[in-house]
């Protein structure tokens, strides 16, 4: 298993990442499947206002972390049936 760096795309630096580690296309899949995941956690911080959480407890938290995964999935849902 090889550790996730960030990959420089400018053509004026070296990239920390050489090609034996960006080749496979395992890479590559982890990297889409990076984003949508990514993509999720960036809602629920500015839409679902989970960026500072106002509980104390782990279970609170968690409570209120399923609740924002779940208004997340109602409006994902929406857009589905909708296109």
């Amino acid at each position: 298993m090889t550790p996730h760096i960030a990959q420089t795309t400018d053509t004026r630096r070296r990239s920390a990442i050489d090609r034996r580690t960006t080749r496979p296309a395992g890479y590559a899949l982890s990297q889409r499947i990076r984003k949508r995941i990514e993509e999720v956690w960036g809602w629920m911080k500015t839409v679902g206002g989970f960026r500072k959480t106002r509980f104390k407890g782990r279970e609170r938290t968690e409570l209120a972390a399923y609740l924002v995964g779940a208004a997340y999935n109602l409006v994902r849902m929406a857009r589905l049936v909708a296109a």
